[in-house]
């Protein structure tokens, strides 16, 4: 096969790149190449038109397809390499690739959706020089939000909103930092360009590092040939909660992995959200902070091929989980990083969420502009960077897997929701107007194609699910079993 260069993949930061007239072939290529991927294998690709989908002024429906895209052709690739047979053909259709940027909207039990992950106190707070936006889906986040206020635990939205407005904006964002909190401040675009941070994301979504020498050349011995699917055998441990990482380490498990998702006892359950993210995955529970567990968990990376976290980068590394304890522990091992910042610049070490980063980042008060809308902000209608950064890490580290079987060693990928928007801003935006003028994909006064679902019974009832949009001949994509409860499964590999 003929490839690009096969070094690392590490992009400077800077200003934000220019490209306006790329479309969604246009970004596959383009990063497809920088990673050191081979080009004949981009021959197997098919991107059906239609649309473009969603109201909005960003170029989400570009977004969508490109990023769910290169994930399965690089699962394809991985598929080629294991059987020695040309890649296969992979179809990826706009309209269903726009849906599963939605797909935990999409997604009943018993014919019932799923409830809301948004708590009571949480969303934009205006501040007596600005806003604020605060992210109380967890209980700790919650509680400690209010305690920081001076609130009791039963207090209210409006409540919350008399003490908000007694701070600076930068002064309470700062204070949830110290607090390890989730708030931010509300920023345009010029004030998130002069920031620090800004300057330090890379301008390309997903870096890869070589952390490790040793480790043979090859792939995982555990992958099957033939399979029925791209990755299966592979040994995956998925240590994240929320959307970005488990679309990671859902992607993975459509291709056939065997992903065990390793959640906190500490933290609660996620119903909207873990029902659907988890379709695919084992699960079992381990507290970090219990030496038995971490015990646990380290026989489980030695004899893994992928770990992927989704905490803070220095949260992991601190109990000695780190990249390069990993790569010493189990010599070619690929360590996958999904974070809010990425790892440099002040804010690497700051949690953060999908919706926080567009309130920082200018996002949400350039699309409340374009809207036309007089409030101060206005999210996006789908999680967007959380979607596609699941995917463009899921690619980075089937990129990976291929840079190993090539020149052996340890690996770390690293993809940010910050990288995502940074990307995504360099689409451009659709003038005024224009991008609130298109169709929602899954209301466009028409059924939904009933090929686009799956309906099976599940440890919690009745599941109607959507399937995921991308199509690999002859090594379909598809979940082995349903949801089951967190922390139901054993610590063995199938």
């Amino acid at each position: 096969m003929s490839t690009a260069p096969s070094s690392d993949v590490v992009v400077n930061g800077g200003p934000i790149p220019d490209r306006p007239t790329y479309t969604p072939w246009d970004t596959v290529r383009y990063i497809w190449t920088t990673l050191g991927l081979p080009l004949n294998a981009l021959d197997s690709l098919t991107l059906e038109n239609g649309g473009p989908y969603y109201k909005s002024s960003f170029q989400i429906s570009h977004t969508a397809q490109s990023s769910i895209a290169l994930s399965a052709l690089s699962a394809a690739l991985i598929h080629s390499l294991q059987t020695g047979l040309t890649v296969p053909q992979v179809t990826v259709p706009l309209r269903h690739a726009c849906l599963e940027f939605q797909t935990e909207k999409l997604f009943t039990i018993n014919g019932q959706p799923l409830p809301s992950t948004w708590g009571p106190i949480g969303g934009l707070h205006k501040c007596a020089d600005g806003y604020v936006r605060i992210h109380d889906s967890f209980s700790n986040h919650r509680n400690g939000t209010l305690k920081l206020l001076d609130l009791d635990e039963g207090s209210s939205r409006d409540d919350v909103a008399e003490q908000v407005a007694k701070w600076k904006k930068l002064e309470l964002e700062e204070a949830g930092h110290s607090n390890r909190l989730a708030i931010y401040a509300l920023h345009n675009f010029a004030e998130w360009n002069a920031t620090p941070q800004a300057e330090a994301i890379s301008n390309f979504p997903i870096i890869i590092r070589k952390i490790g020498d040793d480790g043979p050349n090859g792939l995982p011995s555990t992958l099957k040939n033939p399979a029925d699917r791209c990755l299966r055998g592979l040994r995956v441990l998925e240590l994240s909660r929320v959307i970005a990482g488990p679309v990671c380490g859902k992607t993975l498990a459509l291709h056939g992995a065997d992903v065990m998702w390793i959640t906190s006892p500490h933290l609660p359950d996620l119903p909207s959200l873990d029902r659907n993210l988890s379709r695919g995955k084992r699960s079992i529970q381990l507290d970090l902070d219990n030496p038995s567990d971490r015990k646990t968990l380290k026989e489980l990376i030695k004899t893994c091929n992928v770990f992927i976290q989704g905490y803070r980068p220095s949260s992991l590394a601190a109990r000695g989980f780190g990249p390069a304890d990993l790569a010493a522990l189990n010599p070619g091992i690929i360590y996958a990083n999904l974070s809010a910042f990425g790892p440099e610049g002040p804010w690497s070490n700051r949690r953060g969420f999908d919706s926080l980063v567009q309130t920082c980042s200018g996002m949400n008060v350039s699309e409340a502009e374009h809207s036309g809308s007089r409030a101060p902000a206005q999210p996006t209608p789908v999680q967007a960077l959380d979607h596609a950064g699941g995917f463009l890490l899921a690619a980075g580290i089937m990129a990976a897997l291929y840079k190993k079987s090539e020149h052996g060693g340890s690996w770390e990928v690293h993809v940010s929701l910050a990288g995502v928007m940074k990307y995504l801003r360099s689409l451009g935006q659709w003038p005024g107007k224009e991008g609130f003028e298109h169709r929602d994909p899954a209301s466009d006064g028409e059924e939904l194609p009933e090929q686009y679902f799956e309906e099976r019974e599940s440890a919690f009832g009745h599941m109607r699910g959507l399937k995921h949009a991308a199509q690999v001949e002859g090594a379909q994509p598809g979940f082995d079993f349903m949801s089951r409860p967190l922390g139901r499964d054993d610590s063995k590999w199938l």
